[in-house]
């Protein structure tokens, strides 16, 4: 990659074109009557707009018209066109910006470097605007900003356009043909925005639906080529976005990204004062994409960088662009702190001892702010993103936050400062302060946050969703931005991107949410997938598919549980093939993605290897390699010569991630993780090794049953209780184990090469392969027994012996048996539902028996979300809340079979979440089996103000293994049963169920699906 370093929602109803993603299409590439010539046999229609427009949107013309020559490879004319002299009618009143017409030599510096930077965007140089007054003899696309273009106000009026539905509006658009705009001039196609970005968002609209992708720059994605482009005469329309400002934060931008910007951006010197290498250069690329995005608002990288003081052109900048710009969570009142602080300032970041200074720092950035559009962080936290002092106290606080709003009418040089947009973000300890009682004023916007793990910690409750302020999310979400519409949130989105890459999709999905989120469901979660293919690697809706199926398994695999935390043994070596499952499931992967990057064009596999290719690479080969040094150590304890063999796939594993970090031309920051930071090396997982020329002890063989981490003959720990003198190992089958066969493991216990038999005394018990011959070369063979013919076996339990017999030249010979009880049940006549199997009822809770539905509620699906298959939540959205029982229901009808005296455990494994309705009124569902008393489950138990309940944050916490189980005792003797789980408040995600009757057996995934009948 030229320039690389290294769930979502969707609606069926849209009209979509081929490139577009959640939004109504009116570009084809098929001339009609219906429509509009962009560009036909060659020739393009020119593009008008006026001086007096926004230079955002003289920019975002500038682009327009290079996408259509990056499409087509005709450039259209670009001309600012002047009509005759009307009263200029007033900029728009949703933007606080300064004008596009310069008036002063810094302004003259702006204009000269966004037109350079601009230029940069291009394939070649960006069409620059020259004034015209002829009107063009072919039909032309008219560009502007109601209110502000004097050109667009005179076609308004020539044409008798209705704009009502965007007057007023907040970035909303409105595009069509009409006839007679200007005099001269029969047809026009015109592009009409309510404010500045409204057309800046119009104009990116139809060039994403031209076929250029929005990270056509950042991931290197082609342009799809067409020869000509025609839009609808209807045009397209947008209203008013979901939420009001919505953008990213760049955080943790070190190593990579600040290293990438440092040799791309710079001549190898950063800032003169921080040594940033977050430049001008490098923002307005980004500012670039964020507009493409549909987004409007920044946080700018934090760490060793202050945006307004590491070029003094980043600021003027960003708003010649059009983005709204704001300072992090811990940085107030627009000024990189601590940094800033500390470049320019004396004494302690202490307000009970250096307001004086403190404040005279706020007022330096609120002045130096006023010019441009801002969101002001409000309220105050310590260095480095830490809590302040314990002494710390409401009262101080709440004099913080006075003073700063003083600031502002000062800087501001108003006393009402409540259209100017803050917020007040309640991060960590800060809405403890809230929880506590403390209280802002009512424009100030409350930022919620969540966990620092994607969980979001609180929602407005019904009270705090009419304050003017609003409410809004920061960090990182995924399934909860739906309950953040729903509540309220929606004043202010912030997405904390880390480095930017590699999270291209989950970016654009976050923002494209925040754009428009009625467009979007649980229904047709693949949708934006599959329509985020097309565009970006133009492939057929076949193969489309395919990589939305490669995404959902890639996000589901790794969400399980993040790659920094897995290790050797998260994934059961011996229970429910798990470990082997996940294997099997990644090379699956692998395979599909690599069947899909060879099938591509040169040309596009760079982008496919950097948004697909690579993660599938990279987390396969991780795991991988975790799993094999887990069964490495494994091996060893079990006297295994096989062990060295793992000892060298981890390291093999371990090196080839190496092989594609280069390929990558990044750091890939999987491995060697032991906390939340980088590590300075990458390292290698222990593993260990057997002597290759000395024979175990216990003689030439080791015969390892599956489910067990013991081994025989010899002593083993893992044998039994008593750990030595140990019985032959028995194992269990049943006819309605979900796992059909079982294995046993025939290994070398050193160098001494054997054959094998193995011999089964009952008939109906099939082996396979029955004998083998086992040396260091091939050290191992897996022996599957079966029951070939269950009707040959009487109810209740069956007996055989299965013995392995060895015999090496020089060695005396050895016999292992294996005791097998096969236990036959049968269902009772006429039962529908899951069947008991090894002694457990497992059920996706997605595959409900039957749902009930409640005032309208009822349980839905939420597809993919979960380790395993999917999960339900109450749906629609709301605030309804159930008494226990009376709650919409989901029941599972199940039967089992082992008399354990009537106890089991049942478990509901939950998603991860947390009281996002406040402590006051806890998350909870109901339970009841069959006609038992119905109990209310009260899951999350209560945190202190600003924190996380017990068991959240552990290392095997519920966080780290996204889930949170709960474990119930119940009564359930041999027969038919139902389980319902009720409905009693919203945002409860459930996953799974597992019902252990005594024969479960730990694993990360739980045991697979029971059979359903």
């Amino acid at each position: 990659m030229a320039r690389a370093f290294a769930c979502l929602f969707a609606a069926a109803t849209l009209l979509r074109g081929v490139y577009a993603i959640g939004q109504e299409s009116c570009v084809s590439f098929k001339s009609s009557s219906n429509n509009f010539a962009v560009v036909n046999n060659k020739k393009a229609a020119p593009i008008l707009l006026s001086t007096d427009d926004w230079l955002g949107v003289q920019l975002a013309a500038a682009n327009f018209a290079a996408d259509i020559e990056r499409v087509t490879s005709v450039t259209p004319s670009l001309s600012n066109f002047t009509v005759a002299a009307t009263p200029t009618a007033p900029a728009s009143s949703t933007s606080n910006s300064t004008g596009a017409t310069p008036s002063s030599a810094a302004d003259s510096q702006v204009l000269a470097a966004a037109a350079a930077t601009s230029n940069s965007n291009s394939a070649d140089a960006t069409p620059s605007a020259v004034a015209v007054s002829k009107p063009p003899t072919t039909p032309p696309i008219i560009i502007g900003t109601l209110g502000q273009s004097s050109l667009i106000n005179a076609v308004v009026k020539n044409a008798g356009i209705d704009t009502s539905s965007i007057e007023g509006k907040w970035e909303a658009f409105l595009t069509k043909v009409v006839k007679n705009p200007l005099p001269g001039v029969a047809s026009a196609y015109v592009i009409i925005g309510s404010d500045k970005r409204g057309t800046i968002f119009a104009l990116y609209d139809h060039s994403e639906q031209f076929g250029v992708s929005p990270w056509f720059w950042w991931a290197d994605v082609p342009t799809t080529t067409n020869d000509n482009i025609f839009v609808s005469n209807s045009g397209c329309a947008h209203g008013e976005p979901s939420v009001k400002y919505r953008g990213i934060f760049l955080n943790d931008e070190q190593p990579a990204l600040q290293n990438w910007a440092m040799e791309k951006f710079t001549n190898g010197t950063g800032a003169a004062l921080t040594g940033s290498p977050f430049n001008h250069f490098f923002y307005t690329h980004l500012f670039d994409l964020i507009l493409r995005l549909k987004a409007n608002f920044l946080w700018p990288a934090i760490w060793s960088s202050a945006f307004a003081v590491d070029d003094p052109l980043n600021q003027p900048l960003a708003n010649a662009y059009g983005v709204v710009m704001g300072t992090s969570h811990q940085e107030p009142m627009m000024r990189s702190t601590p940094i800033e602080f500390s470049l320019f300032e004396t004494g302690p970041w202490d307000y009970t001892t250096n307001s004086e200074v403190i404040n005279s720092y706020w007022l330096v950035g609120a002045e130096r702010a006023r010019p441009y559009e801002s969101v002001f962080t409000m309220g105050m936290r310590g260095f480095g993103d830490l809590p302040l002092s314990e002494t710390t106290d409401i009262g101080l606080l709440e004099s913080v936050i006075a003073n700063q709003t003083e600031i502002l009418q000062n800087a501001f040089n108003e006393t009402d400062v409540s259209e100017i947009p803050q917020v007040w973000c309640l991060y960590k300890e800060v809405e403890g302060y809230y929880d506590d009682g403390m209280r802002v004023l009512d424009y100030i916007t409350l930022l919620w946050t969540d966990d620092n793990f994607g969980n979001i910690r609180r929602f407005p409750t019904i009270d705090e969703r009419n304050r003017t302020g609003g409410a809004g999310v920061y960090y990182h979400i995924h399934q909860q931005m739906s309950l953040s519409i729903a509540r309220n949130s929606s004043r202010v989105w912030v997405l904390n991107v880390g480095d930017l890459k590699p999270y291209e999709r989950e970016i654009e999905f976050f923002l494209t949410y925040a754009w428009d989120a009625s467009v979007w469901q649980p229904s047709n979660l693949s949708t934006f997938v599959t329509d985020w293919a097309t565009r970006e690697f133009d492939v057929t809706a076949a193969d489309a598919t395919k990589v939305t199926n490669i995404v959902a398994n890639l996000t589901r695999f790794n969400a399980r549980r993040k790659p920094e935390l897995l290790n050797g043994t998260t994934y059961s070596l011996v229970s429910y093939r798990e470990a082997e499952t996940v294997q099997s499931e990644w090379a699956s992967l692998l395979a599909e993605s690599t069947a899909i990057y060879n099938s591509l064009p040169k040309g596009t596999q760079p982008a496919f290897f950097q948004l697909i290719q690579h993660p599938v690479l990279a987390s396969a080969n991780l795991a991988n390699m975790l799993i094999a040094a887990g069964q490495n150590n494994l091996r060893a304890s079990q006297a295994r010569l096989s062990t060295n063999d793992l000892a060298d796939t981890v390291q093999q594993l371990f090196e080839q991630d190496f092989e594609y970090e280069q390929e990558y031309h990044t750091i890939l920051d999987d491995l060697g993780y032991f906390y939340w930071q980088q590590p300075m090396t990458n390292s290698m997982p222990q593993i260990s090794r057997v002597q290759t020329k000395k024979q175990a002890l216990p003689g030439v063989m080791r015969i390892v049953p599956e489910g067990t981490m013991g081994a025989w003959p010899g002593d083993n720990p893992n044998d039994c209780a008593q750990q030595y003198s140990c019985p032959n190992p028995t194992v269990f089958l049943d006819n309605f184990n979900p796992i059909s066969n079982f294995y046993i493991d025939v290994g070398a216990g050193g160098p001494a090469p054997f054959t094998f038999t193995a011999v089964s005394n009952s008939s109906w018990l099939t082996l396979s392969p029955a004998k083998g011959s086992i040396s260091p070369s091939a050290p191992e063979q897996r022996v599957f027994a079966s029951v070939s013919d269950w009707s040959k076996l009487s109810a209740g339990q069956n007996f055989a012996t299965v013995t392995f017999n060895a015999v090496a030249s020089g060695q005396p010979d050895l016999a292992v048996p294996v005791m097998f009880v096969v236990t036959k049940n049968s269902v009772p006549s006429g039962f529908k539902g899951f069947v008991e199997g090894g002694g457990v009822v497992s059920i996706e809770a997605a595959h409900t028996t039957r749902t009930t539905s409640v005032q309208g509620t009822s349980w839905g699906e939420l597809p993919g979300f979960g380790k395993t298959l999917s999960a339900i939540t109450p749906l629609p959205l709301s605030d309804a809340t159930f008494a226990a029982g009376a709650g919409p229901m989901a029941e599972y009808d199940f039967v089992t079979f082992d008399n354990i005296n009537g106890n089991a455990t049942i478990t509901v494994i939950m998603a991860a979440s947390l009281n996002a309705n406040t402590d006051e009124n806890p998350l909870q569902y109901s339970l009841q089996i069959d006609s038992q008393p119905v109990q209310t489950v009260t899951p999350i138990g209560p945190e202190i103000p600003g924190g996380v309940p017990t068991g959240w944050e552990t290392n095997d916490g519920w966080v780290a293994n996204s889930d949170n189980p709960q474990t119930f005792n119940v009564t359930l003797n041999p027969g038919t049963h139902t389980l319902k789980i009720g409905v009693m408040t919203p945002m409860v995600v459930i996953e799974k169920i597992v019902i252990n009757l005594g024969g479960l057996q730990p694993s990360y995934l739980g045991p697979p699906e029971s059979i359903l009948v």
